[in-house]
């Protein structure tokens, strides 16, 4: 209302329109922007809607190199930059699967007085770092320069833009520089492919991405082929890690994930009553919003119950790691419950159905470095008569192999982008063909 009588009042005598031409104006904004929102509502945040630009390798009927190939007929090396978040990282890969070198450069000190990341720090110091990082991916694989490669990638979304434009920039300027063809890629992707490297995964798999930024679970059914089969409706997992550390005090130097993995150790898991979310709704999206203002509310109690009134006192020791313990005791059986409606959504699709042994499950992200994330899901795999497979714990956390792995995977298959620094922070994938779009409302 404020802003409509606002608009109303200063623009007829700038722009010479009537005041209810505006009011009229105004309330068609107001609908518009209550229309988008009821879109975004109720659903996972990385589900593709019809007005969000989309992942466009999708919509290719046939290969297209827009900067060219490499030679195909022999073994070639890509590089991959990664600036989306908050680590600089590079890395040269070779076509046969052979990682040449890596260098990577955190941010976790720059971001830990914070609480979490704060995007114009992390391109200060992307800004910083990028040409060391790859000056010293090139010469720890012995190459005197980038003209020595055979083709150039980097992430180009999703992720905070102001980052992923020092990456894309700088891959795109070597690219230009040294005419090799370039890979745009998509960061979630990245997460996916990179566990056909790690290990044998046909397509088609489903995936599991957990991270700071997304939990979803996803039909990967060829590269640049993805069905969301769900996703987060608020908190991503690694972001509800993060926050339970700082509710409880914890060192965030390192992460506050791992820190609470560390002192989840010492505890009980099932000694902090806490609710599993989303219990009785029975889908494969997720939501982590709740269990962290329940978390809360324990904290408090216990700090009630111990009498401290200092916010500066800390709760006993074996009462941070109880509710560490507790925290993800409840959180992975969440993930849990989501992966169970996913395994039964794909048991009639024949796809799944292979001759070439069980189905399999990807365990990507940052988060599939826990110890116990993967010790839970891989009970739960063995039980429902799945394979999984995990990327090693370097290659969970965002790097610069995944994006030079997504990078030759679609260079194999004849595709190269055209050489732009172009980033979409909102790239959510978009379903195959045959799967029908989500209506507007």
């Amino acid at each position: 209302m404020r802003m409509m009588v606002v608009v109303t009042a200063l623009l007829p005598r700038t722009t010479g329109f009537s005041a209810a031409a505006v009011r009229t104006t105004a309330r068609k904004h107001a609908r518009r922007c209550v229309t988008a929102r009821a879109e975004r509502v109720g659903k996972p945040k990385a589900m593709y809607r019809p007005t969000s630009p989309s992942y466009p390798l999708t919509e290719m009927d046939e290969p297209r190199a827009l900067s060219g190939l490499p030679d195909r007929s022999r073994p070639f090396t890509v590089l991959g930059i990664e600036t989306s978040c908050d680590d600089t990282a590079a890395a040269i890969v070779r076509s046969d699967g052979t990682i040449v070198a890596e260098a990577i450069m955190p941010q976790h000190e720059v971001h830990a007085k914070f609480g979490g990341v704060v995007p114009s720090l992390a391109k200060e110091a992307h800004q910083e770092a990028i040409e060391a990082v790859v000056a010293q991916v090139l010469q720890r694989a012995g190459l005197e320069s980038a003209r020595e490669l055979d083709a150039i990638s980097a992430t180009v979304g999703p992720g905070l833009e102001i980052c992923l434009r020092v990456g894309a920039r700088k891959a795109a300027q070597l690219a230009s520089d040294f005419e090799l063809p370039f890979v745009g890629c998509h960061h979630l992707e990245g997460h996916c492919l990179v566990a056909r490297l790690a290990e044998p995964c046909r397509f088609p798999f489903l995936s599991l991405c957990v991270s700071g930024g997304h939990s979803m679970i996803v039909k990967c059914e060829g590269v640049g082929r993805y069905q969301v089969l769900g996703g987060t409706l608020d908190d991503a997992l690694g972001e509800a890690y993060d926050k339970a550390a700082r509710m409880l005090g914890l060192d965030m130097k390192g992460g506050g994930g791992p820190e609470l993995e560390r002192v989840a150790r010492e505890g009980n898991p099932t000694s902090v009553p806490l609710p599993v979310p989303m219990k009785k709704r029975k889908d494969c999206d997720f939501s982590y919003a709740g269990l962290k203002t329940a978390l809360k509310l324990q904290i408090e109690k216990k700090r009630h119950d111990a009498g401290l009134v200092d916010e500066e006192e800390p709760l006993p020791d074996q009462d941070v790691a109880d509710l560490a313990a507790s925290f993800q005791h409840v959180a992975i059986t969440h993930l849990e419950d989501r992966l169970a409606y996913a395994f039964d959504r794909v048991r009639a699709d024949d796809a799944f159905q292979s001759d070439q042994g069980r189905p399999q499950l990807a365990l990507v992200g940052g988060v599939a470095s826990n110890a116990e994330v993967r010790r839970r899901v891989s009970l739960l795999c063995d039980r429902a008569g799945w394979d999984l497979v995990v990327p090693p714990p370097k290659l969970c956390t965002d790097n610069g192999v995944m994006i030079a792995w997504a990078a030759i995977e679609k260079l194999h298959l004849g595709f190269s982008d055209a050489i732009d620094d172009e980033v979409y922070p909102r790239w959510p994938f978009r379903p195959p063909a045959s799967v029908a779009a989500p209506a507007l409302p």
